[in-house]
């Protein structure tokens, strides 16, 4: 036999999770590669979200340690779990997902040969139009993924538990973008993840455009809060409000080719979502296929358009609270 990874741990934050709790639970004990222990952190919850977990720490069909912490953010939440955690290696998920069965083996298997961080995939578990539409807009397909660069998600991420104390932990003055920013101190204190695209996280998107803008909102707050990407926005805001305007009043009051210019933008913008969703439509019947496809501009614009709002925000945050002093890396990737 080869060598074999060590004891691992399941980290997960939950707050009013009745929902979808015990779908991730479920596909927790259904692993191929059993975990050494779960350990849940609740945020506050006021719904049944204690009550479930409570009945499954007394079915004993998981090692589940519960650990209540009200008013915990997410970091704080991770940070309390990785601490309370029994194994060497740290894998954190989210209680919104459905894990592949072979999840925890998939993530794990890379630390038998001496890796401290590995980052998993997660994948779109749509439910309608709307939501397929949404999956393929925001999400890319594992085939675009350059791992070398890649920043993984905090719902499918594993990593050796004095890595994250190398690290600093997830940094507890953000409540999003926190996932990055750990990201970022983790590679340069342990470099690169190591990718296993076989450890797939399923979740389901935002079920309606309000609720995807005010996602988006809150990410892109993240982002000016935390110093994040601000060439990136910076091209959002030149798109939006000078180029896009300029090439459509020149094509209003002077030549068609700027019609053509305005065309090929909004194609190159709107490609790799058409693509996407080509590819992931089977499912649906033949008139959720046109709901689909008229939905990809819509959802596109108004992603824009909140995060357009959402980053300003964030950064008149960081300007008034002056937060902890922290050195970007490059700018090496980023999914949505």
């Amino acid at each position: 036999m080869g060598p074999q990874p060590p004891g691992v741990s399941v980290v997960v934050t939950v707050r009013d999770e009745a929902e979808s709790i015990g779908r991730l639970l479920t596909s927790l004990a259904a692993q191929t590669r059993a975990p050494d222990d779960v350990v849940v952190v609740d945020g506050g919850s006021t719904d049944g979200t204690p009550a479930i977990l409570a009945a499954w720490a007394e079915r004993g069909d998981l090692p589940l340690v519960v650990l209540s912490r009200p008013g915990a953010n997410i970091s704080a939440g991770r940070n309390a779990a990785i601490g309370a955690a029994r194994g060497p290696i740290v894998a954190c998920t989210d209680a919104g997902v459905r894990l592949e069965p072979g999840w925890i083996e998939a993530l794990v298997a890379p630390f038998a040969t001496g890796e401290r961080f590995v980052a998993g995939f997660f994948a779109s578990d749509p439910s309608g139009a709307f939501e397929t539409a949404l999956g393929a807009t925001t999400l890319p397909e594992r085939a675009e993924i350059d791992p070398g660069r890649f920043l993984p998600s905090s719902r499918s991420v594993a990593f050796r538990k004095e890595a994250w104390a190398a690290a600093g932990g997830y940094p507890e003055w953000l409540d999003y973008c926190e996932d990055l920013v750990f990201d970022f101190r983790l590679r340069e204190a342990v470099g690169p993840a190591a990718f296993a695209p076989e450890a797939v996280a399923h979740f389901r998107p935002r079920p309606t455009l309000a609720a995807f803008a005010r996602q988006y909102y809150r990410y892109a707050r993240g982002d000016g809060k935390a110093g994040l990407w601000a060439g990136r926005h910076l091209v959002r805001y030149g798109t939006y409000l000078v180029v896009g305007p300029a090439v459509a009043l020149v094509a209003l009051r002077v030549s068609p080719w700027a019609w053509a210019a305005l065309a090929a933008g909004l194609g190159a913008m709107l490609r790799a979502p058409f693509g996407r969703l080509a590819r992931q439509w089977a499912p649906l019947s033949a008139p959720e296929r046109v709901a689909a496809a008229l939905w990809v501009p819509a959802i596109r614009v108004t992603g824009d358009g909140a995060k357009m709002v959402g980053y300003p925000a964030g950064l008149l945050w960081r300007w008034r609270h002056r937060p902890p002093a922290w050195r970007p890396a490059p700018e090496i990737g980023r999914l949505v």
